[in-house]
C-alpha cells in the first residue's frame, strides 16, 4: 500500500511534528507499506529555542535518517494546495492521510492561506484519491477569548465553513468522542470515527521510581507556549509547593508557540533569583524518555484546550501522575483513556499549588497514580493505533472492489450489510476495546453505538457510512 502522510516533519518546528514522526515510524516498520510524506519547507524558527533561547535556522537543520520526505508545501503560502496536489497526483498512492490542526496550514493572520490549505482533502479526493483526515481539534470546542484570538465571529464562520470542507474527506477520525459526538450533531457527519492519541515507545517500558525524588520531586511542564498554555498560573503556586515540598523542582520545557515568539523566555526572565526552575527550551526527541522518567509529576496549566493532550499520553507512557487545569477536554480525555488526574480550578494558583502538594507529599499516590497511567499507556501505543488505521484503510479498498467488481449493484444481500456493519464501526478508545487473541487494542474496531441506520439480522447497526460517503 503506498501511502502519502501530509504532515509538519521534523525537523519543523511546527505543531504536530513530533506526532507525525511517530506515526511514520510506524508505518514504516510494516514492510507492506510504502511511505512518501508530504511535509512542510523548513525555515527559520523564531519561535523555538534551546535552553539559551537561541532559536533554530533552517541551515542547521537536516533531514531525519530513513523517512522519504518530500518538502511540497508552505506555511502560509496561497500556493499550498497547488504544489500538493500536484504532488499526490505525481506519486499515485493508495491513501493520502493528512494529520492537521486548523492551524496547520497558517495562522488566522493568514486566514486565506489558512482555508486554501484545509480545502485540500476536499480536493484530493475529488482528484481520485483515498482521502483520510485525522483532525486534533474541532473550532467548536476551542475557547478563541482564552488563546488570545480576535475577530471570533468572523472567524468561527469561517472555521465553519472549514470543517465542512474537511468532512469531505472519505473519513475524518478525531480523537475524543465529544468531537465525534458534536461533528455528527451539528454537520451530520457519519465518516468520522473514533480513536485515540496513543503513547509513542514501541514498547513501553514500567516507571523506574528510583529515578524519582533523587533528591528532588520533579514538576514537568512542558508543550508549546504562549497561546492557552500558559505559564503565569504555575509561577505564582510554585512559591506555595516550595513552603511544603522544600525539594520539589520545576522543569519548563518546550518552545512557544508560533504565533508567541519569546514568551517562556519572557517569564524565565521575571522569576526571582533562587527558584529552583530550570528552563529547558525546546526538548529534542532523543532527550525526552530521560525528562519524563526523572519526572515526579507533570502538569497541563491550561487557560483552555484544543483537543487531546500529547504530553498527558506521555505520561501515561511513562507513568507519571498528571494535574491539570479542569477543562471538558481534558476531562474528555481522562475519561475516554482512563488516566489518572487530579484536577486544579483552571486559573486558581492556589488550586494547583494544593494538588500538587497532595502527590509530591504522598509517595503511595505518586505510585498508584503512576502504575495507574503506565497501565493505561500500555493499552493505546502508538503501534495499536497506526495498525487500525491501516485496517480502516484496507477495508476501503476492498470495497472499492467490491463496488468495482459490480457486487453492490442492485439490492445488497443481508450477508454483506451484516459483515460490513461487523467491519465498518468506529474506532474506539478506552477501556472498552475489544481483544484479538491475548492482545488488548484501545482502538480496536466495535459495534457503532452512534450509527443512524437500522440493526441487522444479528443486532449490528447498519451503518449509513457505507452506503453513502463511500459510494457503493
Amino acid at each position: 500500500m503506498k501511502i502519502c502522510l501530509v504532515a509538519t516533519f521534523p525537523p519543523s518546528g511546527r505543531q504536530l511534528n513530533e506526532y507525525a514522526f511517530h506515526v511514520a515510524r510506524e508505518l514504516q516498520r510494516n514492510p507492506n507499506i510504502e511511505l512518501t510524506i508530504l511535509a512542510d519547507e523548513l525555515t527559520d524558527y523564531e519561535f523555538a529555542t534551546d535552553a539559551n533561547g537561541k532559536p533554530f535556522n533552517a541551515q542547521q537543520q537536516s533531514e531525519l535518517p530513513g523517512f522519504n520526505v518530500v518538502r511540497c508545501w508552505k506555511f502560509a503560502s496561497l500556493s499550498t494546495p497547488v504544489r500538493l496536489l500536484n504532488t499526490i497526483r505525481r506519486l499515485k498512492p493508495d491513501v493520502v492521510w493528512f494529520n492537521l490542526v486548523f492551524s496547520s496550514f497558517a495562522t488566522p493572520e493568514n486566514p486565506f492561506a489558512a482555508f486554501f490549505g484545509l480545502s485540500v482533502p476536499a480536493l484530493t479526493r475529488a482528484a481520485g484519491f483515498y482521502t483520510h483526515v485525522t483532525l486534533h481539534h474541532i473550532v467548536e470546542h476551542v475557547d478563541f477569548a482564552a488563546a488570545g484570538v480576535r475577530r471570533e465571529r468572523v472567524l468561527r464562520l469561517g472555521t465553519e465553513v472549514a470543517t465542512r470542507a474537511l468532512l469531505r474527506a472519505h473519513s475524518v477520525s478525531v480523537l475524543l468522542s465529544n468531537y465525534r459526538h458534536t461533528l455528527m450533531t451539528k454537520y451530520s457527519a457519519q465518516n468520522v470515527l473514533l480513536g485515540t492519541h496513543g503513547t509513542f515507545a514501541p514498547i513501553p517500558g514500567p516507571p523506574d521510581f528510583t529515578k524519582r525524588g533523587n533528591p528532588e520531586l520533579r514538576i514537568l511542564a512542558i508543550g508549546h507556549w504562549g497561546t492557552y498554555k500558559r505559564l503565569e498560573t504555575l509561577m505564582e503556586a510554585f512559591p506555595s509547593v516550595l513552603k511544603k515540598v522544600p525539594n520539589a523542582k520545576l522543569i519548563v520545557a518546550g518552545a512557544n508557540h508560533h504565533t508567541k515568539a519569546g514568551y517562556w523566555e519572557s517569564i524565565r526572565d521575571a522569576q526571582p533569583a533562587g527558584l529552583p526552575i530550570e528552563f529547558c527550551g525546546y526538548v529534542p526527541e532523543e532527550a525526552i524518555p530521560e525528562l519524563f522518567q526523572t519526572t515526579s509529576v507533570l502538569v497541563l496549566p491550561y487557560d483552555s484546550a484544543t483537543g487531546s493532550s500529547g504530553p498527558a499520553h506521555q505520561a501515561c507512557e511513562y507513568g507519571v501522575p498528571i494535574v491539570c487545569a479542569d477543562i471538558a477536554d481534558l476531562r474528555a480525555m481522562a475519561t475516554d483513556e482512563d488516566m489518572a488526574v487530579r484536577f486544579y480550578k483552571t486559573g486558581d494558583a492556589a488550586d494547583l499549588a494544593e494538588q500538587l502538594t497532595v502527590i509530591l507529599q504522598s509517595a503511595e499516590l505518586q505510585r498508584g497514580m503512576a502504575e495507574h497511567n503506565f497501565a493505561a499507556g500500555v493499552q493505546m501505543t502508538m503501534d495499536s493505533v497506526v495498525r487500525n488505521y491501516l485496517r480502516w484503510f484496507e477495508l476501503h479498498r476492498y470495497k472499492r472492489e467490491l463496488r468495482d467488481a459490480g457486487i453492490f449493484s442492485g439490492r445488497r444481500s443481508p450477508w454483506l450489510r451484516s459483515l460490513f456493519s461487523r467491519l465498518g464501526g468506529t474506532l474506539h478508545s478506552g477501556p472498552l476495546a475489544e481483544r484479538e487473541g491475548d492482545v488488548a487494542h484501545p482502538t480496536a474496531w466495535r459495534k457503532s453505538e452512534n450509527s443512524a441506520g437500522h440493526p441487522d439480522s444479528d443486532g449490528y447497526p447498519v451503518s449509513p457510512t457505507l452506503e453513502s460517503d463511500f459510494d457503493l
